[in-house]
């Protein structure tokens, strides 16, 4: 969950009303080539409508705090090079720490870094640093910051993050990191499995200062994660990318729904059950995919594209962009049951919709399902499943009539690349 420094629920905020496209997903065909008249289901609703010419970068809509348009805007930490994250373990007069703090540390570490290098192809070389391996003492009650699900900076953050600015400063040069982690006692406030208070405050322009710089992206972590026996989850660790992918500039995707719109293809929508790792959107708007892995298929006509598997290192086009409109579009990529990407049990071709003019937590983007209405092919209980087989293979094809586009996956490569075909017409520009 991710809050800027003003009082706005994150998880609780109302979706956004929605203009509605007439899409249509293609059933598969019985080879790899297309049908002629293949059957056609409606696919769910999605925020849209033409407001601009399209093109090959998202404008952010007018009072968005935190786009999926690129570039992201001031104030988030850098999300390539080096970046050292300060990290902080804190505990309370009246709840004590449970262990040794640097067990603590080691919940998250060195697995964050690795994941990190590993969704970025190593382009984030993310080190973390915790100087105080000793719990850190509040020098007041949990209770009397009065912090909630929701709760937003003033005053109980605000009045936190100077106690740690006061408990620590003795200690750390603040000015020697790019980005926070407060690691709070896990039996401060109530489990994961209950409600989720874990929260960052990205690109707080409003922050308390420390050795001359202003602390604006601070991700608290609480609790652990449970999977589902009582026991630590093993990947429990990802909360930490996933509120450190607010310092980045990411929005939340899930909505006071839950995780229906994107389901498990991001760590930004869910980021417990199996691995998973980020939209190829995401990677493209950290820095972690370059120019020459992205494709824009703006101009009208017939244009094929070789996609290479997200999740893999090296060269090759990565994503295939389809511009709608000046803050709308389709992204291409291919998922494959790999890297960060273990969950994934139908490898294929993700297509997603984008929209910059809707706020983190009222969803952003949604999965195009290429079966709507099944029940998935996870097995994991405690993800989304509908969306977990929403991949197009070999015959399948997203139809959006409305805008004259139509994005057909040709075939499979041996290696698990796929081919794809992006078809619009000269009116498929916005309108």
């Amino acid at each position: 969950m991710r809050l800027p420094g003003a009082p706005r629920p994150g998880r609780r905020t109302a979706l956004a009303a929605t203009a509605v496209l007439l899409l249509s997903v293609t059933a598969p065909a019985t080879s790899s080539r297309i049908a002629a008249s293949p059957p056609a289901v409606r696919a769910p609703a999605l925020p849209g409508g033409a407001d601009g010419p399209p093109s090959c970068t998202l404008t952010p809509g007018k009072g968005v705090q935190l786009s999926e348009g690129i570039p992201t805007g001031p104030g988030h930490s850098a999300s390539t090079g080096t970046v050292h994250a300060l990290t902080l373990m804190i505990d309370f007069p009246d709840v004590r720490g449970e262990g040794p703090a640097r067990d603590r540390f080691a919940e998250f570490f060195p697995r964050t870094a690795r994941w990190f290098a590993r969704s970025s192809y190593g382009r984030l070389d993310y080190r973390p640093a915790t100087p105080v391996e000793r719990w850190l003492r509040m020098p007041r009650a949990f209770r009397s910051y009065g912090l909630e699900r929701g709760s937003p900076f003033e005053p109980g953050y605000r009045r936190l993050v100077r106690d740690i600015v006061r408990v620590a400063d003795p200690h750390v040069d603040f000015a020697r990191y790019d980005l926070v982690n407060v690691l709070i006692t896990p039996n401060a406030g109530p489990p994961a499995a209950e409600t989720v208070l874990s929260v960052t405050f990205a690109g707080n322009a409003e922050a308390p200062s420390a050795d001359g710089v202003r602390l604006a992206n601070v991700s608290f972590i609480y609790s652990r994660q449970d999977d589902g026996t009582g026991s630590f989850a093993a990947n429990g660790y990802r909360v930490l990318p996933h509120e450190n992918g607010h310092a980045f500039g990411l929005p939340d995707l899930y909505t006071a729904d839950g995780g229906h719109k994107v389901g498990h293809w991001d760590v930004m929508s869910e980021d417990w059950g199996p691995g998973n790792d980020l939209l190829a959107w995401h990677k493209w708007k950290l820095g972690w995919l370059t120019g020459r892995q992205v494709r824009c298929a703006a101009r009208p006509g017939d244009t094929a594209y070789t996609l290479r598997p997200l999740a893999r290192r090296g060269g090759g086009t990565k994503l295939v962009f389809v511009p709608v409109s000046a803050s709308g579009g389709y992204t291409v990529e291919v998922r494959t049951n790999e890297g960060n990407d273990e969950g994934v049990c139908r490898p294929g071709v993700l297509i997603s919709w984008v929209d910059a003019r809707v706020d983190s937590g009222q969803g952003p983007v949604t999965v195009m399902d290429s079966t709507p209405g099944s029940r998935g092919c996870t097995t994991e209980p405690n993800v989304h499943p509908g969306l977990s087989d929403a991949t197009f293979t070999a015959g399948e094809s997203l139809h959006d009539a409305r805008n004259g586009i139509r994005i057909t996956v040709a075939e499979r490569l041996p290696d698990g690349g796929h081919r794809v075909r992006v078809s619009r017409r000269a009116s498929g520009a916005a309108r």
